[in-house]
């Protein structure tokens, strides 16, 4: 067993070491590893108007997309926890995890279907490329914010400031959102971490001045190995600060969770 799970981290992580290790090697054609060392590639990077205006692009996408999810997802996540009961409680979770069940091109296509007629002519725009992101990302949002709901039993607290007669305003944001604020942290970072390396539909949906990140990383390898490698390193080092941060962030919510259980 041991040398299975050695096996394959070696197999998970020898494509990110040799993608680093070719994004400083000056000539990489036909050998195992490549020769010579220059920081050319991260330079061609960064002066690359395309790459520059397709990373400011995503950055916006995603910061579209965690606002999206707090202004939609925790009013959601808040009426299946309060409100609903037994079989509709169900069905609103059913619906709510749709988007990871059916696959991102079915999405994609879906919505070139609805919004590239005359009467929604709205293909390729940056908001239907947010709205795409945020259907893909909710789900992990309601399900992280609903199963913190229940764990921190919010409906107890609620309760007893009900009964010092606080208005419903009042208990949202003096208690609920308190108590939410480091589960809510996570949850953006996730939605950051899937937003900044989404390419399947955004590939599809987005327009030549809404493309983001990945979709114009795909012609970097067309061109030289480095580029491309230095492209595709900084998309990973993007999305594994934020998995990185939001699984420290998702450690200290689990403690917060025991000492309330306590």
């Amino acid at each position: 067993m041991p040398f299975v799970a050695i096996a394959y981290l070696i197999f998970l992580a020898a494509p990110v070491l040799l993608l680093f290790v070719g994004s400083f090697g000056e000539v990489w054609s036909g050998t195992l590893l490549p020769s010579g060392f220059t920081w050319r590639w991260y330079q061609e990077v960064a002066g690359d108007p395309s790459f520059r205006r397709a990373f400011t692009t995503s950055l916006k996408i995603v910061a579209t997309t965690c606002i999206l999810n707090i202004l939609i997802g925790l009013p959601l996540a808040y009426a299946i926890h309060a409100g609903a009961r037994g079989g509709i409680r169900l069905a609103a979770r059913i619906v709510t995890l749709m988007p990871i069940a059916v696959p991102e091109l079915v999405l994609a296509f879906g919505f070139i279907l609805v919004f590239s007629s005359d009467a929604l002519p709205w293909l390729g725009s940056f908001w239907l490329l947010a709205a795409g992101h945020l259907v893909l990302t909710l789900p992990y949002t309601v399900t992280a914010l609903v199963a913190d709901m229940d764990q921190l039993g919010l409906a107890e607290y609620e309760h007893a400031a009900a009964t010092l007669g606080a208005s419903f305003p009042a208990r949202m944001w003096d208690v609920t959102l308190p108590q939410l604020h480091t589960s809510l942290l996570s949850c953006m970072l996730t939605v950051a971490a899937l937003s900044i390396g989404e390419f399947q539909l955004s590939n599809l949906v987005s327009g030549f001045l809404s493309r983001t990140y990945p979709v114009v990383l795909l012609q970097a390898f067309y061109g030289a190995t480095g580029f491309a490698c230095a492209a595709t390193v900084v998309l990973l080092g993007l999305a594994m600060i934020a998995s990185l941060t939001s699984g420290l962030t998702a450690r200290v919510t689990g403690r917060r969770k025991v000492g309330a259980g306590a």
